[in-house]
């Protein structure tokens, strides 16, 4: 769970990058970069990180990302500038993805059968808070103590201690049997191949792009509509992390009692009407409910479907996992055609646009998903 918190971390990107836009005089589709650049590298390592789970086990493939994610941190804290946060936003995406696939099955092994999308969710929840505390922890140190920056001190410290705690902790792993004839990236690849597989896929993609992209993008919405100032707009993205930290936490119990399908449609159908919100309003409370309703909705997106597809095939599960997170290339391509579209309509209304079609894509998963249970 402390891995989970560490795992969190990968969220301030999004309040991040407006500090940085800001300090370096950036455009939306500049600055829209490093959020890409961060899930970037999911495309890349999430199906070489599950065959590397195959060879070297869950638990040290999650020790090396927390140690990757401890390097994207330091870096800051050496110098600050335009090519070094890239190096430091890739890293974090590094060791994020090595984190992401391999920390979901190595719970696994702990928890197993219909109650393991309640405990994933409850992983989710404890990665929820860090992503709620980063944005307000990042305004509080820019107007206390003069510089956004004094964040990454505390995250140093807390992944230091879940490095040395999980290094130490020892966990029985299940064996995989035949590792040179499973975890081939062609094997990996061609669980595509198989249609369920594929939608949830497309569907991790639309749920990161949503994630990612409105956590770059409240705040902008609130200062072009209402006027504030990045201080003040900056809180729009502890509102969404608040309502996602509160989906997790009701979605842990909700799940482990009732249709993870029936309550997809729920979390999907609060989704479109904070979508309706964010294109039509205009005031402070209006716009808040809206990011609320989106942060709830889409908290329990990823367990669901993530633990769906290890379900579909258990035999696979390290690969699946791979699969699954490679699907977070969708926290590169959502914030890429917000930015254009932004930019080429002058308005935040564009990147609205862009989130609305995730949310639409999982309206149409979730009714499949109902369809073939």
């Amino acid at each position: 769970m402390l891995a989970f918190f560490c795992m969190g971390f990968v969220d301030m990107v999004g309040i991040a990058t407006n500090y940085v836009k800001v300090d370096f005089s950036l455009n939306d589709t500049l600055a829209n970069l490093f959020p890409s650049l961060v899930f970037f590298w999911f495309f890349i390592f999430a199906v070489p990180t599950g065959m590397l789970m195959n060879r070297i086990g869950r638990r040290k493939t999650v020790v090396l990302s927390l140690v990757v994610t401890l390097l994207s941190l330091v870096l800051p804290l050496l110098g600050y500038s335009f090519a070094l946060m890239m190096v430091s936003f890739s890293l974090l995406g590094i060791g994020n993805t090595l984190m992401q696939v391999s920390v979901n099955p190595l719970l696994s092994n702990i928890v197993q059968g219909d109650r393991l999308a309640s405990s994933l969710t409850f992983g989710q929840f404890v990665k929820a808070i860090a992503s709620f505390v980063a944005p307000i922890l990042a305004t509080w140190a820019a107007a206390s103590l003069g510089d956004w920056k004094w964040i990454y001190p505390l995250f140093v410290a807390v992944t230091v201690l879940s490095v040395l705690w999980l290094a130490f902790t020892p966990i029985v792993e299940e064996k995989v049997e035949n590792v040179c004839a499973t975890s081939g990236l062609r094997q990996s690849l061609s669980l595509l191949g198989k249609l369920f597989i594929l939608l949830s896929f497309l569907g991790i993609m639309c749920h990161v792009g949503i994630d990612v992209g409105l956590n770059v993008t409240a705040p902008k919405i609130l200062q072009e509509r209402l006027g504030m100032t990045l201080a003040d707009a900056g809180f729009a993205t502890s509102v969404y992390f608040l309502f996602r930290t509160m989906g997790c936490f009701s979605g842990t119990f909700i799940l482990s009692r009732f249709s993870a399908a029936k309550f997809f449609v729920v979390s999907v159908a609060c989704m479109l009407l904070g979508i309706l919100g964010l294109m039509t309003g205009h005031s402070l409370a209006l716009l808040y409910g809206a990011i609320a309703l989106i942060g709830f909705g889409n908290s329990n997106i990823f367990p669901v479907i993530l633990s769906r597809a290890m379900l579909y095939a258990p035999e696979k599960k390290n690969e699946i996992s791979g699969l699954m997170i490679m699907g977070l290339i969708g926290g590169t391509v959502f914030p890429f055609f917000m930015g254009l579209l932004s930019d080429g309509m002058n308005t935040q209304l564009g990147a609205v646009f862009v989130i609305a079609v995730g949310v639409i894509y999982l309206a149409v998963f979730s009714y499949l998903m109902n369809r073939n249970r």
